[in-house]
């Protein structure tokens, strides 16, 4: 089963080029072709929600090379979520990162 975070956000059309941006840079770091997906938005109470999945080899890569090195958490999916998390703040998004299934 792949990794799947939902992201939330207020300012959506500048968050998404920034998160597009990040994950593409984290596949060239992974040596990974199309290693994640994002889904449709949808909007709730003023916040905008979508998904973003990370495949499994993009994820074992990740878990492998050292990168989560440093990343809070107890279990494995915490961890990865974490590390995502700051990552895509390193690069400037603002977006809250939330696991859904890993």
């Amino acid at each position: 089963m792949m990794p799947l975070f939902q992201l939330s956000t207020r300012s959506y059309d500048k968050e998404i080029l920034l998160i597009k941006k990040a994950m593409s840079e984290l596949e060239v770091i992974c040596n990974v072709k199309e290693g994640f997906q994002i889904f449709e938005p949808f909007t709730k109470a003023g916040w905008t929600f979508f998904n973003l999945q990370i495949t499994l080899e993009m994820t074992s890569v990740i878990e492998k090379s050292g990168l989560m090195e440093g990343a809070l958490g107890f279990k494995i999916g915490e961890q990865l979520k974490n590390f995502l998390g700051h990552f895509i703040e390193s690069k400037g998004s603002q977006v809250r990162i939330k696991q859904i299934n890993y």
